[in-house]
């Protein structure tokens, strides 16, 4: 800041500045300038704190989502202090907990923090990997078994450590662990992780591979059932996330176990209060409107021929010796093929005939191995979830040895198990037309009525009548086209499945690529820009789409409210996955969910009835039940319990007392009172949250618009001699590439959300953060900049409106718990007064008329350093009492932890202390002498027990605190301030 004259001035000024001081001061009153874009680009950049809702502005404004308040709090919330470990986000069902995780991923990824894991189960990896796409511009990768060997053989050493986010089962998270502890994780995502509550029980090997091998990240767990059978699953959850929030299970369980005082309940939710939270639906009312779902049942009656054919393929399958089917699948298998009957004869006659040839062959070549070895996706290939069914089916405990070479007399019965899947291959190829396929245009007719009466219940503008048919085989699939097509919906219907291979999809995909040639809409990913131009032909030409459960796996169809389950699921998980890709934000209208029920079959109609009245998912606003979904931990238990009844009863009797047996049990899983408990401890008073809501909403708007408003000033700044811009609709288009040595899009840019005629441009889009590098870098000489207030009315600068003096912009970094920039301003006039930071920053809001050189003031410039300096100081004692408070909390849960551990340690020795008084109270009522020896002796035994309890005890106490020092070492390490202050320009001001 030293001064200059004006000859030295202009003389250090670049011939490109001295170009624009000509230039400025000729162009219209709108105009910014290197002043403006420097200011702005840094605060478009600033780190701030966890808990400033500007932390996550960058993430907000390029989400392709419309935001609610709760998701906002949601996401500041799992890291508010820069000492969390985490936290469990546990509202309720059809919240978006998957945007909250997204809010946090892309935050991460815009910090470039970008080694971040989620863990989920099989069925959603899909799912998670569109959302992150579509919603939040984040890449992924998915990494199961298959993949990862491909790594491995590529010369990937740890396959895990990849530039995109990781998306991984549970499954192949256990399966995996070793590799998981070796990659320093920025952010651990684990969704639906009431799977991982029973991780305090040793038994749980899933949730206690899982929880060890990212013990040292940072989690966020989510889930809408925290809380399910007993306080202990709490424990569980929280110690995924902490270890140190509560002692040990012991002295949990004698804290918590009974909450027999208003302390201990004061206590609990009070340590809870630090690391979950949950909204309920109740809450958020004035924000998201919810519709209903309408159930309607299409009841159908096999023919002879094809019942015939159910049941002997169903004696088959209840054999107690099959060859075709390898024992250590045979579970699986024997699901796959029960469903796949269920589903056509088109669909299950291909599998039979598959599983006859193979044991054939297997037999000629007398090698059990080619049956053993039997990948399920061979035999079944058109049912489309195999893969990940297989996954999430399949335990390592399952796996059995397998014969190395069949018997003479394993060869005859092979011989005869062959001519039965020929026979029963032959009977299914012979039935051309189901009696489930006929009722399907019934069902549509009944479904597009209901759903267009729902939608004039709304106030449609118009009615668009749209239906998506659910199958689990692909084979069937192509039946129902081919049936729909005879029956006037030629060319209406479009196809949706694993690969869409077909050549209509192929034709949909050539015509969408070339209507957005030249946007990113075209993500140059053929499976992602593949899903897109079906979902979009379904949405603008077709009025069907038939699709297997890939389309359950990340697509949003949020325009069509028809939902037909032509196959059913056995997992509710499954049904609820694909009833929401139309019941789900943003959905307008109630939405109709037609069932396909064979009456002839007692087994289908109680399945079907457990999942109507127990899961409710067919009924109702929410769907399904969160309770009940929650209680069985996961929907393949379930599925697992459906199949074991259909392979092990034959009469209707014992159907009914197995699934009336089951029923009872999920009863017996929703405690009522553990209902209220969890309501008591985990849930706030609605006027509470929704003032906090509303609160938050007003602050996250204003931050969004302000940042919106930075971003497109600074690109018009920048680009003003390379774009033709449109203001009204925010968009330009590149005349000129304004950096040459890279290739960029010439456009055109829109910013907003869903934009889907140009390149959408955002904070996160390269050529913005290009440009805001660029403005950043700068060069801005002492200069006199005329600010125009005409035609604005800022209250806070009208008593500067005719003045001038001098400014200067500086940052300030801290690096403590957590690093923060702070962009400081210190100004004064010309007669000395100081101006206020709040009345500086709305100065870069105004265009500028003029710039021109100018010799600094070298009085102005220590009077401004004074300032700013003073600013500092205020902000490192502010920032240092806030980590005071942080620190203050820590000290405070770590000594709440060693208290927990020794009174655990208590425990044991008070009840070593019951068990001697209890010896020495019976050896007194001893009968004779013999029996008094042998208590006493026992007594010895319980004293020594104690004694070495004891010096147990104190041990372990000196641990504690060891352990409890240690931890403090390490908070008071990152506790130390370090500062760093950069100079970005001083300028003299007018204020026209």
């Amino acid at each position: 800041m030293a001064a200059l004259s004006r000859p030295q001035a202009c003389s250090q000024v670049s011939k490109t500045t001295r170009t624009l001081f000509v230039v400025w001061k000729a162009q219209s009153s709108r105009m910014s300038t290197p002043y403006h874009a420097k200011y702005l680009a840094h605060e478009l950049t600033k780190r701030c704190p966890s808990d400033s809702v500007q932390k996550l502005a960058a993430s907000l404004a390029d989400a392709q989502v419309d935001l609610n308040p709760h998701q906002i709090d949601a996401a500041l919330f799992a890291f508010r202090s820069p000492l969390s470990r985490g936290a469990i986000l546990a509202d309720e069902v059809g919240l978006g907990k998957t945007i909250e995780a997204g809010i946090l991923l892309s935050q991460k990824w815009a910090e470039r923090k970008r080694r971040l894991l989620i863990i989920v189960p099989a069925n959603l990896r899909k799912q998670w990997s569109q959302e992150l796409a579509d919603k939040f511009f984040l890449p992924s990768i998915i990494l199961e078994a298959k993949s990862f060997n491909q790594f491995i053989k590529q010369g990937n050493l740890n396959p895990l450590d990849q530039p995109s986010i990781v998306i991984c089962s549970y499954h192949f998270a256990r399966a995996k662990d070793s590799y998981l502890k070796q990659v320093s994780w920025d952010l651990v995502i684990i969704d639906e992780a009431h799977r991982l509550r029973n991780v305090y029980k040793p038994t749980n090997r899933i949730a206690n591979a899982i929880k060890a091998a990212v013990a040292h990240a940072p989690k966020v767990l989510l889930t809408a059932t925290p809380l399910q059978n007993s306080l202990q699953e709490l424990y569980g959850l929280v110690s995924i996330i902490d270890d140190y929030t509560f002692g040990d299970i012991k002295s949990f369980k004698s804290q918590f176990a009974s909450l027999r005082n208003d302390d201990d309940f004061r206590s609990l939710r009070e340590r809870l209060k630090q690391v979950c939270q949950r909204t309920l639906r109740r809450q958020v009312l004035e924000y998201i409107k919810y519709t209903n779902r309408i159930p309607i049942t299409q009841e159908f009656y096999p023919t002879q021929e094809e019942q015939e054919l159910y049941d002997l393929v169903s004696d088959y399958l209840q054999a107690d010796q099959l060859y075709a089917l390898p024992s250590s699948r045979r579970q699986l298998m024997t699901m796959i093929v029960r469903k796949l009957l269920a589903s056509s004869t088109f669909a299950i006659s291909g599998t039979l005939e598959a599983l006859a040839a193979r044991l054939e062959a297997a037999a000629v070549q007398n090698a059990p191995a080619e049956v053993a070895q039997c990948d399920p996706g061979e035999v079944a290939p058109d049912y489309d979830t195999v893969d990940e069914t297989e996954e999430e089916w399949t335990d390592e405990e399952e796996k059995q040895a397998e014969k190395a070479a069949y018997t003479a007399e394993d060869l005859a019965r092979i011989k005869n198990e062959v001519a039965l899947l020929r026979r029963f291959t032959a009977l299914a190829k012979s039935i051309q037309k189901n009696s489930k396929g006929e009722s399907l245009l019934q069902a549509l007719s009944a479904g597009f009525s209901a759903a267009t009466e729902a939608q004039r219940r709304g106030s449609a503008p118009t009615l668009n009548a749209k239906a998506i048919i659910f199958t689990e085989s692909t084979r069937t699939q192509s039946y129902l086209l081919q049936l729909l097509e005879g029956a006037g919906y030629k060319g209406r219907v479009v196809l949706f499945n694993g690969t869409n291979s077909d050549q209509r999809s192929k034709q949909i995909y050539r015509n969408w690529i070339e209507r957005h040639k030249g946007t990113d809409r075209v993500t140059g990913s053929p499976s992602a820009d593949m899903r897109a131009a079906l979902v979009d032909c379904f949405r603008d030409e077709a009025i069907i789409m038939i699709a297997t459960e890939a389309a359950a796996e990340g697509i949003n169809l949020q325009f069509c409210n028809l939902v037909v389950n032509y196959d059913l699921p056995w997992n509710p998980q499954r049904i609820e996955q694909r009833i929401g890709r139309c019941h789900r934000y943003g959905q307008k209208y109630d939405v109709v969910v037609v069932n396909f029920l064979n009456k002839s079959n007692a087994a289908d109609q109680r399945v079907y009835q457990l999942l109507r009245d127990k899961f409710k998912l067919f009924d109702g606003v929410f769907g399904a039940s969160d309770e009940v979904l929650g209680s069985i931990e996961s929907g393949v238990d379930f599925e697992k319990r459906i199949a074991s009844i259909y392979q092990t009863c034959r009469t209707p009797e014992q159907i009914d007392f197995n699934f009336n047996q089951l029923q009872q049990e999920l009863e017996g899983q929703i405690d009522e009172r553990i209902s209220q408990t969890r309501q008591q401890l985990l849930e706030n008073f609605d006027e509470e949250v929704q003032e906090k809501l509303r609160v938050g909403k007003a602050r996250a708007e204003e931050t969004l618009s302000r940042f919106e408003q930075w971003l497109w000033q600074i690109t018009r700044f920048y680009l003003r001699d390379h774009a033709q811009f449109a203001d009204e609709g925010h968009s330009f288009q590149l005349v000129q590439n304004p950096f040459p040595e890279e290739r960029i899009h010439p456009g055109p840019y829109r910013t907003g959300k869903n934009v889907e005629d140009a390149n959408l441009y955002r904070v996160g889009h390269p050529l913005a953060q290009r440009i805001i590098e660029s403005c950043q870098k700068l060069e801005t000489p002492d200069a006199e900049v005329v600010f125009s207030a005409s035609g604005r009315n800022i209250a806070a600068l009208d008593a500067l409106k005719g003045k001038s003096g001098w400014l200067s912009a500086c940052v300030l970094t801290v690096s403590a718990f957590e690093t923060e920039d702070h962009l400081l301003l210190a100004g004064r006039t010309d007669d000395g007064e100081l101006v206020g930071q709040d009345q500086l920053q709305r100065l870069f809001s105004l265009p500028a008329q003029s710039v021109t050189a100018v010799t600094s003031d070298e009085s102005a410039t220590l009077a401004l350093r004074a300032e700013l300096e003073r600013h500092k100081k205020a902000i490192l004692v502010n920032l240092s009492e806030k980590n005071g408070k942080f620190f203050e909390e820590e000290l405070e849960k770590l000594d709440r932890w060693g208290e927990d551990q020794r009174n655990s340690l208590k425990t044991r020795l008070k009840e070593l202390e019951d068990q001697i008084k209890e010896a020495k109270r019976s050896s007194r009522l001893a009968a004779n002498l013999p029996e008094k020896l042998a208590l006493e002796r026992e007594k010895r035994n319980l004293d020594t027990k104690r004694d070495e309890a004891w010096k147990e005890y104190e041990e372990a106490a000196k641990a504690i605190e060891a352990k409890k020092d240690s931890l403090i070492d390490e908070v008071e390490r990152r506790l130390g301030q370090q500062v760093q202050f950069k100079s970005l320009f001083n300028l003299k001001w007018r204020l026209a």
